[in-house]
């Protein structure tokens, strides 16, 4: 009988645990357009991710083994698990997560894999090649993975945190990834706060609160943001932006676990965990006499950092750019439509966003918006949208004058041989890619690492 199941071009990630089905598994999709990865812990190598639909194969010992939460790779990675296990789920449902229903005995049949993936592969590009839900994390990138485990490791401490990152790198969404992986803290409020936005005279009142009857207009009770966060997390963004005298205050609090509100006598003992953020070199801030070194030692018992977009590269630029165009168009209209263009994705990959995510994001949505009107991928428009953008963003940090430097230690051999693959490809970076024996995500890295440019011709000097 002739297979009508659609399910090639799909990577497998199977992480079998204490069980043997990952040769089971490629036996049984020998037949098909699919990739079979060994995965050997959470995070997937960053030369696979992102490049194409990818669902996860996951024995049900690595939950029991106590080597992973059910949720872990889930919010990593946002792609579909298969759970693989030897109880039926209705003999055992503690052995499975309640939210997947995708789940295989441990003596699956081909048949049975085949139409499971087949089902989740129509799924996946339903909703468009790893797109991933909203508010899921991209971390395909090794800086990123790193990110996560440190994360991982950290999360349900009862220490202070300091998060530090450029503007747009997306701190806030990291504190909240600390705040939901405590157990304890995670069950109680996230209370966000930027402390750049507080206005001049108010501070005492919206962080202490105030009783009812304090001051004139206080016709009742109110709970700052510290009695707000009780059980909970404090989330402080810009903290390098609170003033000297904010400062003492804060650090009061932090150190008699106890707030006392305008006009009240009665002290209000608090229970929550402080998660800060800056986007300023504290601790150069802390030499310079502009921020107290007992509050900076108190934020920063775990300190951690964001890496830029850049830094994260191209594979993290593109699945970004991707999820944030399929939340604008919409899921059914985006099924409707082609893959996203090779040009379109190599653009994105090129472009130098200083505002990191939010800038992306911007952009993305534009994008989206004038996709879903127009109902495709409309080249010139789309360009016209791209030149806007880069036409409004500062110079990258690679300026001129530093290209002419930094080229005397490159290894010159290497950048022609790509330079030359380019050009005789017409500057495809799939085509360049196949030649030079490489994926498109190494052709991006080495592109970046030389400064090759957009439709540089080969015959510049290069010295």
């Amino acid at each position: 009988m002739r297979t009508t199941t659609k399910i090639e071009e799909i990577d497998l990630y199977v992480w079998e645990g204490k069980t043997d089905i990952i040769e089971r598994v490629a036996r049984c999709m020998a037949n098909f357009d699919i990739e079979v990865i060994r995965a050997d812990d959470l995070f997937v190598p960053p030369e696979r991710a992102a490049l194409r639909p990818a669902l996860a194969i996951i024995s049900v010992s690595v939950i029991e083994g106590g080597s992973t939460a059910p949720r872990d790779w889930q919010a990593a990675h946002g792609m579909p698990v298969i759970w693989v296990g030897a109880a039926p789920r209705d003999q055992d449902p503690t052995q499975y997560p309640a939210e997947y229903s995708h789940v295989l005995p441990l003596d699956f049949t081909c048949a049975e894999l085949r139409g499971m993936v087949s089902q989740l592969a129509a799924q996946l590009r339903a909703h468009g090649a790893q797109t991933l839900a909203p508010g899921a994390l991209v971390a395909n990138s090794e800086c990123m993975q790193a990110l996560l485990r440190e994360v991982e490791t950290f999360a349900d401490c009862d220490t202070s945190v300091l998060v530090h990152g450029e503007t747009g790198v997306g701190k806030e969404r990291i504190a909240q990834l600390l705040h939901e992986r405590h157990t304890r803290y995670g069950r109680g409020p996230f209370v966000a706060v930027n402390c750049g936005a507080i206005p001049d005279g108010l501070f005492e009142s919206l962080f202490f609160g105030h009783a009812k009857g304090s001051f004139t207009g206080a016709v009742g009770a109110h709970k700052g943001y510290f009695e707000q966060a009780d059980g909970g997390t404090l989330f402080l963004d810009e903290i390098g932006d609170l003033p000297a005298y904010q400062q003492v205050k804060l650090l009061r609090v932090l150190e008699d676990g106890a707030v006392t509100r305008l006009g009240s006598a009665a002290p209000v003992k608090l229970d929550f965990r402080l998660v800060a953020a800056t986007n300023k070199p504290l601790r150069q801030l802390v030499k310079d006499g502009c921020f107290r070194a007992d509050l900076y030692y108190r934020l920063a018992v775990i300190e951690l950092r964001i890496p830029s977009l850049e830094e994260r590269g191209a594979v993290d630029k593109i699945a970004i750019f991707k999820a944030f165009v399929a939340s604008v168009i919409g899921e059914e209209r985006l099924a409707g439509l082609p893959e996203l263009p090779y040009w379109l994705a190599d653009s994105i990959a090129d472009t130098f966003f200083p505002g990191n995510v939010r800038e992306l994001r911007n952009l993305a949505e534009r994008i989206g918006v004038t996709v879903r009107q127009i109902g495709g991928w409309d080249a010139p428009r789309l360009q016209r949208l791209l030149a806007l953008a880069r036409s409004s963003q500062p110079v990258p940090p690679e300026s001129a004058a530093e290209i002419l430097v930094d080229r005397s230690k490159w290894d010159m051999t290497e950048r022609e041989r790509v330079l030359a693959a380019l050009d005789s490809n017409g500057w495809r970076r799939q085509d360049t890619a196949q030649q030079l024996g490489i994926s498109r995500k190494v052709l991006w890295e080495k592109m970046r690492k030389y400064q090759i440019f957009d439709e540089e011709p080969v015959t510049r000097e290069h010295g």
